[in-house]
């Protein structure tokens, strides 16, 4: 049996990963309904999977933030207590993360690896350039997105598909969080 994957990802409305400007995390659109769910799903025992880029930035942002701030949202830090690997060629270990393995060498192959082995789901949350690569290798079990109440024409970055593959996508769940935040949840099928 195979592990499943799941892309895990925020975005805005036209497709944004982040913004400049004056956004601060979530958009600023964060609710409590929003907050429980996603600590609902990083409760389920599962292995975290980043590239180096997400990783860096996910120690950026821990180390620069304080105890109240929203970079500790409480899923965050049961993320970051989840087992976790860290696909990268260019990081050397040990990593500061509590249960973090740090694999060289190609993510196709690291992720068809852990998926062949691993006894629990695979989750990423970010990893934009990494999960689109495993998306078009057939590797990416369902992508969810959270897509926050906004538009950052001017001030987006981080296009979350650009430069993706085609695929039709399979709705298999949807919710309205906080009444405003949409979380869909696709599975993939390659474009012919």
């Amino acid at each position: 049996m195979t592990a499943t994957y799941t892309f895990d990802v925020f975005s805005s409305l036209d497709g944004f990963g982040s913004a400049g400007g004056d956004w601060t995390g979530y958009w600023g659109k964060q609710g409590p309904e929003l907050l429980g769910h996603r600590l609902d799903l990083y409760r389920r025992e599962q292995r975290m999977v980043f590239g180096a880029n997400t990783y860096r930035d996910f120690q950026q942002m821990l180390a620069t933030s304080t105890e109240e701030s929203e970079v500790r949202d409480p899923w965050v830090t049961r993320m970051v207590h989840l087992p976790a690997t860290v696909v990268s060629s260019t990081l050397e270990g040990p990593l500061d993360w509590p249960d973090a393995t740090l694999e060289a060498g190609d993510a196709l192959d690291v992720v068809a690896r852990l998926k062949a082995e691993s006894e629990v789901p695979l989750r990423s949350h970010g990893s934009l350039a990494m999960n689109r690569a495993l998306l078009g290798a057939g590797l990416v079990d369902l992508v969810q997105v959270t897509v926050f109440p906004v538009i950052t024409g001017r001030t987006g970055a981080a296009p979350i598909f650009q430069g993706a593959a085609d695929f039709d996508l399979e709705l298999v769940e949807t919710r309205t969080l906080d009444g405003r935040t949409q979380e869909l949840v696709y599975r993939p099928h390659l474009h012919a």
